[in-house]
């Protein structure tokens, strides 16, 4: 078998341990797109979407452990568990449960990122009163 220069056995990326019972190290981005419409009175009449896809991006093997017959592969099948691949993306919608199943399975939020963009004014058309914006939303998630 091979060494490490610190005489422990070299482990390929496929077989990288954590110390806490053997689980794999890495990353996980978890995103979805939103929209919203705000009226005159901006905090009163915000109306929220709900989120239509949640999407996830990792290697295969780390999105299949944590998310099991929730997670959709079929823009994206038969990829070899150590690939990465941003195209699949959950069976459920609701945030909360993404998570929960991340921090189960010892991930913790490492970053998150978010812009919003105004998609229809009232100048082009739309709604006197109201604008609709956009919003796309990242979390990072890690497990060392």
């Amino acid at each position: 078998a091979s060494r490490s220069p610190s005489g422990g056995p070299l482990l390929t990326p496929s077989q990288s341990l954590d110390g806490a019972g053997g689980r794999r190290s890495g990353y996980i981005t978890i995103g979805y797109r939103g929209s919203y419409t705000i009226g005159r009175e901006a905090q009163a009449d915000a109306k929220f979407r709900r989120v239509a896809r949640i999407t996830v991006c990792g290697r295969t093997a780390l999105a299949k452990e944590v998310f099991g017959e929730t997670l959709n592969e079929s823009r994206d099948p038969d990829r070899p568990p150590e690939r990465y691949t941003a195209r699949y993306y959950l069976k459920f919608n609701f945030l909360e449960q993404a998570f929960d199943r991340l921090s189960e399975a010892g991930f913790r939020m490492a970053a998150c990122s978010s812009t919003g963009t105004c998609a229809f004014a009232p100048e082009q058309g739309g709604p006197a009163d109201d604008k609709i914006w956009t919003s796309y939303t990242e979390y990072v998630f890690c497990r060392d």
